[in-house]
């Protein structure tokens, strides 16, 4: 701008062309390159951004394997591990390179003028400052607590809708409707406000820059006036000190927004930052048992107490043990803290107190195994990702599930039957070969003659795996070796007792 600013004032002084041609030049380079060069900063920005988030993402993923979120809200962990580690892609993208490409610039503009004219610099220089350095200051401090609000209000807002696109069915049919859409639209609220707020101050600073450029502009001309009148400033490079604040405030105006950015993404990294320090939760998990051939399993629980996360302890003073080979029933009331146990056993949960050892890899049949929108084959391949189509087909067999392997389970399994369902669960668990298993109901959702061939197939399928059961089913509880009774909290809430039976 400033080298058009002067090409223009020179050649309205009419002469030869050859001494306009550096300039003409220097225009049009600049001019080509600006969109070449803009098109490399985006590309080289994002190139370093999405590899940032990549590597962020995957040390998200890391950490909750490692660690257990269950009992917490599911939408607002989504919103974390999506929104919210997006967020290192604006810290990139919108905050760092803006406010370097600015500074680089407003330094270069400033050293410009104080060389063509000092008094007009010191004047660019208390412009630049305020629309640099104040404004997007006095704009971050203003919105900091909408932009910090932002990442939890979203999260806010996904759990809330997580929970009413969840329970939908159940909302309708108990007229809920109503209440639970005041809920997203209370929580749509609070975030929309947020937004409108930093919007309203990031245009009030904004206004801010703009006055800043349009005295500087003033005053330059004043300034540069004077100074052409003393004979002080050639009059061709008048221009130049009244165009360059103009292609300044183009560089500077967006700063406002990327301090606002920067408060958003510092949020936002805060929530994820809290996924990464979750602390890991383990089972002390080993290859061998002991107590049977190599690689056989085994649980071995003493003193334990387990409950779930902010709550008073479930149970207390547990002991355990499930040997290699053996079938053993985990009964009790509803409530009794059966599948707290069992979360505890899965490292789901950290145990409160005592010891746990579990010898081999567990698998788990939960009661409510999720089943993703795609194929049979691909729900059973969940269990072991290299297996071949044989081996799926032979999982199936085994569950006594006669399904095409390339049939669609429809969105949460809802194009076959529950039973279907549960064997496709049942199947994916067999698939895997775990040493240890832990399976909920297994026979939920299957009439008797259905659920007794099933469990032929399941205890001769098994081999010497350590298999504890969680059931209510007395022909199950009948074909186990030992039965394990969980007894209810007493009133008192001390914790519940198990007894062998």
């Amino acid at each position: 701008m400033a080298t058009s600013a002067w090409l223009l004032s020179r050649a309205a002084e009419h002469p030869p062309v050859l001494y306009l041609m550096v300039a003409i030049v220097t225009v049009r380079a600049c001019g080509l390159a600006r969109g070449v060069l803009r098109y490399a900063e985006r590309l080289v920005g994002h190139d370093v951004a999405l590899r940032a988030q990549a590597d962020l993402r995957v040390d998200v993923y890391q950490a909750l394997a490692r660690s257990t979120w269950i009992g917490r809200r599911s939408g607002d962990l989504l919103s974390r591990v999506v929104n919210d580690v997006a967020a290192i892609q604006d810290r990139v993208v919108r905050v760092l390179v803006p406010i370097a490409g600015a500074a680089l610039v407003v330094v270069g503009a400033n050293l410009l003028l104080a060389v063509i004219l000092p008094p007009a610099g010191v004047l660019m220089l208390v412009a630049s400052v305020l629309g640099s350095l104040v404004a997007p200051w006095w704009s971050g401090r203003l919105s900091a607590a909408s932009d910090r609000a932002l990442a939890p209000l979203r999260g806010d807002l996904a759990r809330v809708v997580t929970e009413a696109s969840l329970a939908g069915p159940d909302i309708v049919a108990y007229g809920a409707g109503p209440g639970v859409l005041e809920r997203v639209r209370a929580a749509d609220r609070a975030l929309r406000q947020a937004e409108q707020r930093g919007a309203l101050i990031a245009g009030m600073a904004s206004a801010v820059q703009l006055v800043a450029t349009g005295l500087a502009v003033i005053g330059a001309l004043l300034i540069g006036a004077e100074a052409v009148a003393a004979g002080q400033l050639p009059a061709v490079q008048l221009a130049v000190l009244a165009l360059t604040p103009l292609a300044l405030h183009d560089v500077i105006a967006g700063l406002p927004a990327a301090v606002q950015v920067a408060n958003r993404s510092a949020a936002a990294l805060e929530r994820v930052d809290e996924l990464l320090s979750t602390a890991p939760v383990g089972t002390g998990d080993r290859p061998g048992s002991g107590h049977g051939g190599p690689g056989s399993g085994s649980i071995v629980v003493r003193d334990l107490a387990a409950g779930w996360p902010g709550r008073p302890p479930v149970l207390s003073d547990v002991d355990l043990e499930v040997r290699a080979g053996e079938r053993v029933a985990l009964v009790g009331p509803s409530g009794a803290g059966k599948t707290t146990l069992a979360a505890t056993i899965l490292g789901l949960l950290p145990p409160l107190s005592g010891s746990m050892e579990v010898f081999g890899q567990v698998g788990y049949l939960a009661q409510d195994a999720y089943l993703f929108d795609t194929t049979v084959a691909e729900n059973v391949r969940i269990g072991r990702g290299d297996a071949s189509d044989d081996e799926v087909s032979t999982a199936l067999q085994q569950v006594r599930l006669d399904l095409a392997p390339t049939r669609l389970v429809g969105e949460h399994g809802t194009r076959v039957s529950g039973g279907e369902a549960r064997r496709i669960a049942l199947a994916r668990l067999l698939l895997g070969g775990h040493p240890v298993l832990i399976l909920d109901e297994p026979t939920e959702h299957l009439d008797r003659p259905t659920a007794d061939a099933l469990l032929d197939d399941l205890f001769r399928v098994i081999g010497d795996s350590a298999v504890l059961v969680i059931t209510h089913d007395p022909v199950l509880i009948a074909r186990c070796d030992r039965v394990i009774e969980l007894a209810s909290l007493h009133p008192a809430g001390a914790g519940g007792v198990i007894r062998a039976g």
